[in-house]
């Protein structure tokens, strides 16, 4: 039973899921604003949003953590604590904003737009 899991599956493994996060955050890092389905656009916001956070700190070790998390994309994760983190020193959360779209044309899927504030 799932009792008190939160996080939604999509259909995927542990890994895939995993791979799906990495995917989306790296993209989000590199072009600040991406177009997904709503229910994903949910799930990588506490993702992203942890990342950021730890990115703030800025000392090796959670740059090291950071690294780990976003499979070794140092080009990524260099925009990320230079760029993004710099951004939002003084705020203390609320990095990303979701936007709803609306449904898809093709097979009626929420989208949602989720970039940074």
């Amino acid at each position: 039973m799932r009792h008190h899991n939160i996080k939604r599956k999509f259909g995927r493994d542990k890994n895939q899921k995993k791979a799906l996060l990495n995917s989306l955050a790296l993209n989000l890092i590199v072009r600040g604003k991406i177009k997904t389905t709503e229910p994903k656009a949910k799930e990588l916001r506490p993702f992203i949003e942890k990342l950021v956070t730890k990115a703030k700190k800025g000392d090796m070790a959670t740059r090291r953590v950071v690294i780990s998390k976003l499979s070794n994309r140092s080009k990524e994760v260099k925009k990320l604590f230079e760029v993004i983190a710099s951004k939002y020193i003084d705020q203390k959360g609320g990095y990303t904003r979701v936007l709803k779209l609306g449904a898809r044309k093709s097979d009626g899927a929420l989208m949602a737009i989720i970039e940074f504030v």
